[in-house]
């Protein structure tokens, strides 16, 4: 197995890392193992102020770890993947044990999917997004093992808004995650949020789209109507690591389909960070049923629009320690 690793675990490795992460901190390491891959976390760019717990540091990995494993399949490699292979209070995530395999059958679509996944924070248009695609898109992220749960009922989605807002306005006030966040906004040129991609508000208009960065360099025109996006919270039966790794394998699953299918996907963590309102979700929305980990917002941006630059990625040799 070893003359496979080059060609192999490298360009894997490296689409991988295309995964989304909180602030595009991209907290994972690999190493390479003499069956496959070794998969941890990086607590060096962890959120201290906003995931003291590390809850999106490992949902963040819990994406690339999908990532890596879809992509095997499309390089024709089967990856069978054990979580935790030292407990749950260890930074080793997982283990990928790679064997040959026929190229997947939606081999073309997953590299494809990959390479144009991004976080569109323009407005959505006012095309709605159907339940049923709702539900389809919970079914593919469900396959995961987490557990999604499309907020189509008016008096909860109404529920979340308010939630979310309340997030928001708590963490304005939270000077240590404003700095934080701030931090991460041109964080360097190969991770953070670069305000390119980040939309400029116009003061003009009340139409805002619920996201923690508030301004940014790139045009953001007011839709003539207010947007129908749809909303999915993904969670899982436990607040714990084992959960957070795969309620983030199934934030990809949907991500990957969604982009597949041409809507955008924005993830909403602040609702979750804010312990406040992920109770509120816990027992108001979810029924004490499930613990909320992450909110997605899913919609349609104009055809017309630009294609939205890709975020940075670190370079390959500082995550991957060989071949």
């Amino acid at each position: 197995m070893i003359g496979y690793r080059e060609e192999v675990l490298r360009p894997l490795v490296e689409l991988a890392c295309r995964a989304p992460s909180v602030h595009n901190t991209q907290p994972w390491k690999w190493r390479t193992t003499d069956d496959g891959l070794d998969l941890f976390s990086d607590p060096s760019r962890a959120l201290g102020a906003s995931d003291p717990r590390g809850r999106n540091l490992v949902i963040s990995c819990g994406a690339a770890l999908h990532h890596a494993e879809v992509v095997a399949g499309a390089m024709g490699w089967a990856a069978t993947v054990t979580r935790f292979p030292d407990g749950p209070g260890s930074n080793r995530l997982a283990h990928l044990s790679l064997a040959p395999s026929p190229v997947s059958d939606d081999a073309g679509d997953v590299l494809l999917a990959v390479r144009e996944r991004c976080t569109d924070r323009r407005r959505f248009t006012s095309w709605p997004v159907p339940d049923d695609l709702l539900h389809a898109f919970a079914r593919t992220g469900g396959s995961r093992g987490a557990h999604l749960v499309p907020v189509v009922d008016a008096t909860d989605r109404f529920r979340v808004d308010r939630l979310v807002e309340r997030a928001r306005s708590l963490q304005a006030r939270d000077q240590r995650v404003a700095q934080e966040q701030s931090t991460w906004v041109d964080h360097g040129p190969d991770d953070g949020v670069p305000s390119q991609v980040l939309p400029s508000r116009d003061r003009s208009t009340t139409v805002t789209t619920p996201s923690r960065f508030s301004t940014g360099l790139l045009a953001d025109p007011a839709p003539e109507l207010e947007s129908s996006d749809g909303v999915i919270l993904i969670c899982g039966y436990t607040d714990g690591p084992e959960d957070w790794l795969r309620s983030g394998e199934a934030l990809s699953a949907l991500w990957l389909r969604a982009t597949l299918d041409g809507l955008s996907v924005v993830p909403l963590s602040q609702v979750i960070e804010v312990e406040e309102t992920r109770m509120a979700l816990h027992h108001e929305v979810l029924g004490g049923l499930a613990a909320p980990h992450i909110l997605v917002r899913l919609g349609w941006q104009e055809l017309s629009r630009s294609e939205l630059a890709r975020t940075a990625r670190r370079p390959l040799d500082e995550v991957l320690d060989g071949p």
